[in-house]
């Protein structure tokens, strides 16, 4: 018999921003996420030197600046971080390697595109009915993409999907 402990889901995700102010409220516009605590705040000591390069695999010189935990819904948190770096590049585009997008459930895929486009967003085509194996009524998604760049999926899926006529497992929708 096994001992291994079972994997439970995604805690956070964490986002890298250049400015935490304005990505919070980006983030409390668009998606009603409430800041729970700064792990670094503007006036500690920045994260830096080799200990810090080893421990997260900052690139030298790289500097972290502030540091903040936001709940979102009732699903994963959303750890946004203030860099400061040599050689820092763009988000990463749906063609690059590495984390590209993350989907955030919304109900009402037309007034979420609302509140995401109010608070500095910018959606790209869609509304998109889902297609495949996501198929269902009502099932839709959208991309948009931060005022930094990052880029957030909509979802919408009050149908079943064409999967579940073939198993029993389930994606995460959260409760009624």
């Amino acid at each position: 018999m096994s001992k291994r402990k079972t994997i439970r889901g995604i805690d956070h995700l964490g986002i890298t921003v250049p400015d935490l102010d304005a990505a919070s409220r980006f983030f409390e516009e668009a998606f009603d996420a409430k800041s729970l605590f700064d792990n670094i705040k503007r006036s500690d000591e920045p994260f830096e030197g080799v200990q810090a390069e080893a421990l997260v695999g900052m690139a030298p010189g790289t500097v972290l600046v502030t540091m903040r935990m936001m709940q979102l819904g009732n699903g994963p948190g959303i750890e946004l971080f203030e860099v400061r770096g040599p050689d820092q590049r763009p988000p990463v585009r749906f063609s690059d390697f590495g984390l590209q997008h993350f989907a955030v459930y919304v109900d009402d895929i037309d007034a979420a595109t609302e509140r995401f486009v109010a608070a500095g967003g910018t959606m790209l085509s869609g509304p998109n009915d889902m297609e495949g194996h996501e198929k269902g009524k009502g099932n839709k998604w959208r991309y948009g993409r931060t005022p930094w760049g990052s880029t957030i999926e909509l979802i919408s899926s009050p149908g079943p999907q064409e999967y579940e006529r073939h198993t029993s497992l389930r994606r995460w929708k959260p409760p009624a």
